[in-house]
């Protein structure tokens, strides 16, 4: 099969277009038509459905798409082994930090040591919101991933890495204590809060806390940036609750001396190492992820 029909579905499928994956590609639709209708005529199946909308993936379509991610990245690591051979290791790889975690602050560490270690290693770091790394290491575009949860999910093996604790950082303006004993949820009823959307692991460990102490949790606005929050929180615009090396972050990039609290009952999430379930990383993968452990093992505090 030429491997380029496989590329030009995997941009397809990308950008949900023909049209726009015809104009990354450089080649008229007609031409990237008749690769997908070839690609479709190899494996006897239709793989992906045609609308105004754009396009989607049939179930057989997910399946090649899957594939293709795997063989292309092999393809790449062939030709950069190749290129290395008898020298240092090589290749892409590529790894997801979940932001609003302690995987975000790893990000410049954990580039900084590839490239002092491995300097061959192209490494291609994602933090995204709205990404599902899970999802992302099962269609083969993340080799692997520092996530919120510990599974059973099929396709993807998790290893639990460390436990993160939840901490309250809040304006001196609400009123609220700066001490070091632990804050009650139920001291938070109606307090301002500035969260992660709904369908964040860190926003939900919230919302089940403060349902379970049957506290009312405000939330005055939706934050998906770091800094952002940081900025509105020094502002007093809200208060928020966060895993302490995020909540670090926040107090020591405001200008503002604010308060910095554990939450009682405990709210915590466990973070840990994602790969695709029955497939070896390849050795650059594995170097990174020997890193990777390296430096969560540096964020592990004693329970307090």
């Amino acid at each position: 099969m030429d491997i380029r029909r496989l590329k030009s579905f995997i941009v397809i499928v990308d950008t949900g277009s023909i049209t726009r994956a015809a104009d990354i590609l450089h080649v008229a639709q007609p031409a990237l038509s008749q690769q997908l209708a070839s690609l479709e005529e190899h494996f006897g199946q239709k793989l992906l459905l045609r609308s105004q909308q754009g396009v989607s993936m049939t179930d057989a379509g997910h399946a090649v798409y899957r594939h293709a991610q795997i063989i292309l990245r092999q393809m790449d690591q062939a030709q950069a082994d190749a290129s290395a051979a008898g020298n240092s290791l090589a290749g892409r790889v590529s790894v997801g930090l979940v932001p609003f975690s302690s995987a975000a602050t790893l990000s410049v560490d954990l580039l900084a040591e590839t490239r002092k270690r491995h300097p061959g290693i192209l490494l291609h770091l994602t933090e995204s919101v709205g990404q599902t790394y899970s999802q992302m290491i099962m269609t083969g575009r993340l080799e692997m991933a520092l996530i919120h949860g510990v599974g059973p999910l099929k396709g993807v093996k998790f290893e639990p890495i460390l436990s993160e604790e939840f901490f309250l950082v809040a304006h001196p303006n609400f009123a609220i204590e700066a001490d070091e004993k632990p804050i009650a949820v139920a001291a938070l009823d109606g307090l301002p809060l500035l969260m992660p959307p709904a369908y964040n692991f860190v926003r939900r460990a919230v919302d089940t806390a403060f349902t379970r102490s049957r506290v009312n949790l405000k939330v005055v606005g939706e934050v998906e940036i770091v800094r952002t929050l940081t900025r509105a929180v020094s502002a007093g615009l809200g208060a928020t609750i966060m895993p302490k090396a995020i909540a670090d972050r926040i107090v020591t990039e405001s200008g503002e001396p604010l308060v910095c609290r554990m939450v009682t009952p405990r709210i915590e999430e466990t973070l840990s190492l994602c790969v695709a379930d029955g497939m070896s990383l390849s050795e650059p993968a594995t170097a990174v992820r020997d890193i990777l452990l390296e430096l969560t093992a540096r964020l592990k505090l004693p329970r307090g």
